[in-house]
């Protein structure tokens, strides 16, 4: 029998009578993050108090608990600080083919997908967005399109292991090795997995694959990683500045990669506590809590009418998306957040995303809710 993860809404300071299902937007931090925040505010505000080496201590704490959720090493590991400038430095240090396809899913978040149109223009090579499959098998679409007799070679693939608007999964090992029988780059925005799914680095072979610390890692915004395979760890950085430098050479690890103004005395702490206690927890553990939670509320509305959720074998663990006939009604959102229910509409999705700290009575709650807006 499968464990399962118990509630750990004692670690946060979440009022009884709030319905937070909206880990994929911002998570809330627990406890003992914001009070690794308020440590390192009062450390900027006494920096004579501050040891010299202990910003790059807190780097090395923050990259060894980034590379613990990848199951890499720290040298593979940069610190940035959002997962457009991770993809922006894979962009700049991978070369697509003239004449190959660069290859995305329809719809895809910006961070990801915005600066590869331009890279395969410069390039002289194709775009293909591989439309949303009506019945969210996006690993068989994906397949399909990658191995489609006739096709040019796939140079590029972008992806991401689940649609971040409605949780459908991607069977990245499937794909990736598709990929790399046609000698493919791959990059990967682990935005909505790192911290839930396990990804396979061994298996997957990425080149590049980023992920932020403010969603499902219990972290701060504005700081992130970027894990470089061994074989681009001798590319260009974005930046340059004396951290990423040994002397006139460059670092020879990912760390060449890592950010200007990478000390930082606040963030980095938090980040570092986040994500330390996600990996103190055991994954199939937590998988299995999220799971039951998704579980409960897809049946909380599979007797509602005229709504419909991704199939149980096809999403992932801690994200439902909810779509409904006729699309979003204006404004449901908005009611159900002043019902003290909080759940995001992306791409005319209802997502609903639970984390540790929701409980069967928040799935109740929630049914309730769309049930009473919903008539």
């Amino acid at each position: 029998m499968t464990h399962i993860l118990p509630s750990q809404r004692d670690l946060f300071e979440i009022p009884d009578d709030v319905v937070y299902l909206n880990a994929a937007a911002y998570v809330p931090l627990p406890r003992a993050v914001r009070e690794a925040g308020e440590h390192g505010v009062l450390t900027k505000s006494h920096p004579w108090n501050m040891g010299r080496e202990q910003g790059n201590a807190e780097a090395e704490r923050a990259r060894r608990a980034a590379a613990g959720l990848l199951g890499v090493t720290p040298d593979d590991v940069a610190i940035t600080g959002a997962v457009s400038y991770g993809i922006a430095t894979a962009a700049r240090n991978l070369r697509i083919a003239r004449g190959s396809r660069v290859l995305m899913i329809e719809g895809e978040f910006p961070s990801l997908a915005l600066v590869w149109s331009e890279r395969a223009c410069a390039a002289g090579a194709l775009v293909e967005l591989v439309p949303r499959p009506a019945d969210a098998d996006w690993t068989s679409a994906l397949l399909a399109a990658i191995e489609r007799p006739g096709a040019p070679p796939v140079g590029l693939a972008a992806l991401t292991p689940t649609q971040w608007s409605d949780g459908a999964v991607i069977d990245l090992p499937r794909v990736t090795a598709a990929l790399h029988r046609q000698g493919a780059r791959i990059v990967i925005d682990a935005t909505q997995s790192t911290g839930v799914l396990q990804l396979d680095i061994a298996e997957l072979k990425p080149d590049f694959l980023a992920f932020p610390t403010y969603k499902w890692v219990l972290g701060p915004y504005s700081i992130a990683f970027l894990y470089v395979a061994p074989e681009h760890q001798g590319g260009r950085p974005l930046e340059d500045h004396g951290s990423a430098r040994a002397g006139a050479d460059y670092i020879g690890t990912a760390r060449r990669f890592d950010r200007g103004e990478r000390n930082d005395p606040i963030g980095l702490p938090m980040a570092a506590t986040g994500m330390e206690q996600v990996l103190a927890w055991d994954n199939g553990a937590l998988q299995a809590r999220l799971r039951r939670l998704t579980d409960g509320l897809a049946e909380e509305v599979a007797g509602m009418r005229g709504v419909s959720v991704v199939p149980r074998d096809l999403r992932a663990p801690h994200v439902l998306g909810i779509r409904l006939v006729g699309g979003m009604p204006s404004g449901l959102v908005e009611r159900l957040a002043a019902r003290n229910v909080h759940v995001a509409e992306r791409q005319g999705v209802l997502r609903v995303s639970p984390h540790v700290y929701n409980e069967d009575r928040d799935v109740v709650r929630f049914g309730a809710a769309l049930r009473a807006e919903l008539g």
